[in-house]
């Protein structure tokens, strides 16, 4: 009885993280790829691949950046071909759901980070003005998704599966330690025309992500206030964002629900998703019915 019981346990977490895969990082990979692809490109995933949306709706308000920086405008355009291939890949080993509709507007940023420093910025922040604004709109995905794949190894008892987790974390983890180098090298420039710090954008960031997620610290900007946070206590330097022990920390679907909607509750759509996450747990969220 007891074996038969841990069983059904098991294939029910193996059930739910494969669940979880397809439901919340499939949406958070199309708003990967739409971002990089506009911002590095001025096109979308349908210019390189239609069949992979499905059907889906374009993106709102998704705009060519101002990429003046050569490097950052090469370092997009690679990391948006391989969104496209993420997504491929999940399709292709859990399957897939119609690219959710996805707000990429100015205005939606400038919404959003008005939030995150806590008064109006003016002029309204736009993540598409320049390479450094792209950058620091950048910090705010990448690390939702790899937080994500981290919560989700654990319970994953297929080979299949871990193996497609673990090379899709292992790139995310890249593409964010990517962005917060860079961000770290310009940590004490002032973001123009505004008087915070890139360091400041980024732990105001971190600190907004924790307060959405209602979990805690999981979350810390490239400059630590003290050593405490350090690695080893050692040091306020933060350019990889990782536990006590060093290691990367893991959220839960409600968590990274709550920090996409921009409201703290994975049961009301908003932010990024007007109506909501694709796929079968952000529907149950959103309707209360599997």
């Amino acid at each position: 009885m007891r074996l038969a019981m841990a069983h059904s346990i098991s294939h029910l977490m193996s059930t739910t993280a494969s669940l979880f895969l397809l439901a919340l990082n499939l949406s958070l990979t199309f708003h990967q790829a739409e971002f990089f692809l506009n911002g590095a490109l001025g096109k979308g995933l349908d210019s390189i691949d239609p069949a992979l949306s499905q059907g889906g709706p374009r993106p709102i308000g998704a705009q060519r950046a101002l990429l003046e920086d050569p490097v950052v405008a090469r370092i997009i355009e690679e990391f948006a071909y391989q969104e496209v291939s993420h997504i491929r890949a999940i399709i292709r080993t859990v399957g897939g759901f119609p690219r959710p509709l996805l707000d990429l507007s100015h205005e939606h940023y400038a919404r959003g980070f008005d939030r995150i420093v806590g008064f109006p910025l003016n002029p309204p922040f736009n993540p598409y003005a320049n390479s450094l604004n792209f950058l620091i709109a950048s910090y705010y995905i990448p690390y939702l998704g790899l937080t994500g794949y981290v919560g989700t190894i654990p319970s994953l008892n297929s080979p299949i599966s871990r193996r497609l987790v673990a090379g899709l974390l292992g790139v995310e983890a890249g593409q964010d330690a990517v962005i917060r180098t860079l961000l770290y090298k310009k940590a004490n420039e002032r973001v123009f025309p505004y008087k915070l710090t890139v360091a400041n954008f980024t732990s105001l960031i971190s600190a907004r992500r924790n307060l959405l997620g209602g979990c805690g610290n999981k979350d810390e900007g490239i400059i630590l206030p003290n050593k405490t946070l350090g690695a080893e206590h050692r040091t306020t330097s933060n350019v990889l964002s990782a536990d006590e022990n060093s290691l990367a920390y893991a959220r839960t679907p409600a968590e990274i629900l709550r920090v996409l909607y921009g409201n703290g509750n994975e049961k009301v759509p908003g932010g990024i998703f007007p109506r909501g996450a694709n796929g079968v747990i952000a529907k149950h969220y959103l309707t209360g019915r599997d």
